[in-house]
């Protein structure tokens, strides 16, 4: 857990200055606000010194109270803020149901109005913004889009005797049963933290699940006889238990983290990696680059009753706390956070690609990188992460359930029973 305090001349910015959004006459008495978040590491937290900096040194009334809480603490944290009352002014939180409780508790700004502004206009995708959008009203700010595809080694896939990335599931099959008789782990995965878990089950049900039928019981809105009972929900599991069953998982994922598997990856010793956009940039300077590399999204599934050309992913940003006493100023610096030039800045220091149009270039990111939000423009939608998507105890029963699945203690139609139970139990105390 990192804390800084910031205010005009505390930290010098780092590179090349960046221009300040300033605030309006009617914001310029002394405010402090506070900001939590979710990025404490090295790199991440630089480009978020520097960026509060830049603001403040632009704003000397400002001072901005920073804190920082890795990604699976946080969610226990901001829980407990919420349970407290003392809920920073700005706040990371995952779209999807991971924001729409906060919403229905009252705990969030409604910012439409602030991002009707001309400032704002042209600077993220529709279906970016539209990713913070509840019952027609925004709730939140962009920091950077993000999409799972599986990444490849060139030589191993070579070495395989494997000619081309697959494009539908019986390809990639093939593709993993090539890589496994040529002795190379298939895909290295980790599923020690359980969230890397729900990347495949969130997906796969995308897949195998009729689009109408698969959001309305995420939202809890199916009658209560029909909840979670589409067989695409079973067979999405049985998909996904076939990984380990059919030795295309290195041993024991539930052993290995997802930054572990990461490693093991990039140094060679395995085919491909399930992989956010951006981690991409994680490959250089490893021997995944001097092999090269290659992404391909999960292939389509023949037969399938879900949306194929859906692709896993969503941007991550923040909100204005609905407690927030001075929303002008939090909104002008999530404006300098946001802008095109911080955009680049954040994709040159942490690699992760911003959501800001135009901050991604050639000269901040690799090829791979830019084809991959060229990708995510090409898909007909995005499938939010599915432990965010869905009510928090169908979430912890998911994940429950998938790790179970890895360790070989429950089946898929096991684990759908619990997920169902507690889409249930979830349905009546909200009705």
């Amino acid at each position: 857990m990192k804390r800084r305090q910031f205010a005009a001349g505390t930290l010098a910015v780092a590179g090349a200055a960046l221009s300040g959004v300033r605030l309006p006459a009617r914001a310029q008495g002394k405010v402090v606000l506070s900001f939590l978040h979710k990025w404490p590491e090295p790199d991440n937290i630089k480009f978020f010194e520097n960026a509060v900096a830049d603001f403040t040194k632009a704003n000397p009334n400002v001072s901005i109270n920073m804190e920082a809480v890795a990604d699976e603490p946080y969610k226990a944290k901001i829980r407990v803020v919420m349970a407290s009352g003392e809920i920073p002014d700005i706040y990371f939180t995952w779209v999807g149901e991971f924001t729409r409780q906060f919403i229905r508790g009252g705990h969030v700004m409604d910012i439409t109005k602030y991002l009707g502004a001309p400032e704002w206009q042209g600077r993220f995708a529709s279906a970016t913004l539209d990713a913070y959008r509840t019952d027609g009203k925004l709730y939140g700010v962009p920091l950077n889009i993000d999409a799972k595809f599986f990444v490849y080694n060139k030589a191993l896939f070579a070495k395989a005797g494997i000619a081309a990335a697959p494009a539908t599931w019986p390809e990639f099959t093939a593709a993993l049963d090539k890589l496994k008789a040529a002795n190379i782990v298939p895909i290295s995965f980790g599923s020690q933290l359980a969230w890397a878990t729900s990347h495949y089950v969130g997906d796969l049900n995308a897949k195998l699940v009729p689009v109408a039928v698969r959001q309305a019981d995420y939202l809890l809105q199916t009658p209560a006889d029909k909840l979670f009972t589409d067989p695409g929900y079973v067979q999405a599991l049985e998909h996904y238990a076939a990984f380990l069953t059919n030795g295309w998982f290195n041993k024991s994922p539930n052993a290995l983290t997802h930054a572990v598997a990461r490693t093991s990856f990039q140094s060679g010793r395995a085919g491909m990696m399930y992989q956010e956009l951006v981690e991409f940039g994680r490959a250089d300077g490893t021997k995944l680059a001097e092999d090269g590399w290659d992404f391909f999204p999960m292939p389509s599934i023949p037969g399938g009753r879900g949306d194929q050309a859906l692709l896993t992913g969503a941007p991550d940003g923040f909100v204005v706390s609905s407690r927030c006493k001075t929303p002008e100023v939090a909104m002008a610096f999530l404006s300098s956070l946001t802008s095109k030039a911080q955009g680049a800045e954040y994709t040159r220091i942490t690699k992760r690609t911003s959501a800001t149009v135009g901050a991604v270039t050639s000269a901040n990111a690799s090829a791979q990188t830019l084809r991959g939000i060229e990708a995510i423009g090409r898909a007909s939608g995005m499938v939010i992460w599915l432990d965010t998507d869905v009510e928090s105890r169908v979430g912890s029963a998911y994940l429950a359930g998938a790790q179970a699945l890895m360790g070989g203690t429950e089946t898929p139609a096991q684990v759908m029973e619990k997920v169902r139970a507690s889409a249930l139990q979830a349905r009546k105390e909200r009705s």
